[in-house]
């Protein structure tokens, strides 16, 4: 599971969820009028009592039925694969959940002649509900992920390729005060020591055929790290039809290859495939 493939959209069918399972233990119906005669009635019962818990139509349909709903909907975000329940994926299945809680919700408060703090919070958090789930696949906003992705961490860098590289490393810049017989230091007075050649006369190592190839042209790609702003299938690279991984927003992968307007790209598990729909993609 990945928590990262989570998107601003599955934030609100948490937060609604929690705010439905919090108002089934508030209470169903108001109390009624107890002005008057019917006073010393009201004050023999309890009216405020009665909440989701002690109706179990009402829990199973509208208030267990939408946080299930919600469950299975945010569960289907962090499976790398879809799964399929007698034939119907998950996420479906749970859009669907989400809806029937808040059509049961709504005919449960048009029903009520005194309906109560868990009805009305229930059905607000109901239709909050069932309308993030369907709007998330559909609205860009949402499909933003919720958590962002941190930035990889650069590589070590080589030895010598610091600010003040190792002695001898090629392209170093040397101190003026180089050891005794260095090419280009310094020499001691009076000639040069016994059995020391003069430099060569264009300073460069291998004359013009060395500078030729230190000019090397550099390659065509580098490998870099991306991130896809929506979940994205990655192909086989044998061309077969059926992914082989989804690559989930806000995770960071690595293209090591670029085959026209696709990249190869690599997940964590080190699986290599496809990824045909470049777009909108993030560099690292």
């Amino acid at each position: 599971m990945n928590i990262r493939s989570l998107t601003r959209g599955d934030g609100v069918v948490i937060g609604a969820a929690v705010l439905l399972f919090i108002a089934s233990f508030l209470s169903l119906t108001g109390g009624p009028d107890c002005s008057g005669l019917p006073a010393k009635y009201c004050q023999a019962q309890d009216f405020s009592s009665l909440n989701a818990w002690d109706a179990l139509s009402t829990l199973m349909s509208m208030y267990l039925a939408g946080v299930i709903g919600a469950a299975i909907v945010v569960l289907s975000r962090l499976l790398p694969q879809q799964r399929k329940v007698a034939g119907l994926e998950l996420a479906p299945f749970g859009v669907a959940l989400t809806i029937f809680a808040a059509w049961t919700g709504f005919w449960t408060i048009i029903g009520s002649t005194s309906a109560g703090a868990g009805l009305i919070i229930g059905l607000i958090a109901a239709l909050i509900l069932a309308g993030g789930a369907v709007a998330t696949p559909l609205v860009p906003a949402l499909k933003v992920a919720l958590i962002g992705a941190p930035k990889p961490q650069p590589a070590a860098a080589p030895y010598g390729a610091g600010p003040n590289p190792g002695y001898g490393y090629p392209g170093a810049q040397q101190q003026a005060g180089q050891g005794y017989g260095y090419p280009g230091g310094q020499q001691p007075q009076g000639g040069q020591g016994y059995g020391q050649q003069a430099p060569a006369a264009d300073g460069t190592a291998g004359g013009a055929a060395g500078a030729t190839q230190a000019a090397g042209s550099p390659a065509d790609f580098a490998p870099f790290w991306f991130a896809v702003p929506v979940a994205r299938p990655l192909y086989g690279e044998d061309g077969s039809p059926a992914p082989i991984a989804e690559l989930a927003p806000g995770t960071w992968y690595l293209a090591v290859e670029q085959r026209g307007q696709a990249l190869i790209a690599q997940t964590q598990d080190g699986r290599r495939g496809v990824l045909q729909d470049t777009t909108g993609i993030q560099r690292g």
